[in-house]
């Protein structure tokens, strides 16, 4: 139960309009990630942008399980293992930039498309955080139980071979 575990991996692409690049951008991380593709909406209106609320302006794809492991290995691969220890919050979450979507294996640059990055944010817990997401009997995590920064850079070291710097 101290074991932690990737809970889920989400990676994001901000493309900043919407059109068919944003319906580029939706293809190319599907065929990444080898799932459906969400689509995110601005919040607010940003004139000196041209985005208007509610605007379709990025897409994004949440991972658990298998899967989530799975692309997690490749594209710390991708960023060679290496994480500054900044990218790590207080509790536990790690977060990184993938420049390019041509890095992953099967991808090929096409000059129709362009070049699409992401961000791939990773939440890392410990068995048992359900106690504080459930609907009955919710409670909260003990402070002891709670993981932190140490913790999963520890975890990040041991199974994906990570260098911190």
């Amino acid at each position: 139960m101290r074991t932690p575990v990737v809970e889920k991996v989400v990676v994001h692409m901000g493309v900043g309009e919407s059109g068919q690049h944003l319906v580029d951008a939706e293809g190319i991380l599907s065929a990444i990630t080898g799932q459906k593709v969400i689509r995110t909406y601005s919040k607010r209106t940003l004139p000196a942008f041209s985005i208007k609320k509610n605007e379709p302006i990025g897409c994004k794809v949440t991972l658990r399980g298998e899967r989530a492991e799975s692309f997690l290995a490749t594209a710390l691969g991708i960023i060679e293992n290496k994480l500054r220890a900044s990218q790590f919050d207080k509790n536990g979450n790690v977060a990184f930039g993938i420049e390019e979507h041509t890095d992953f294996p099967g991808m090929k640059y096409d000059p129709n498309i362009g070049i699409f990055g992401m961000d791939v944010n990773v939440v890392v817990n410990r068995p048992g955080y359900r106690i504080s997401k459930r609907r009955i009997a919710k409670t909260k995590v003990p402070a002891s139980h709670r993981i932190i920064k140490d913790d999963t850079i520890a975890f990040f070291k041991d199974k994906y071979a990570v260098e911190v710097i």
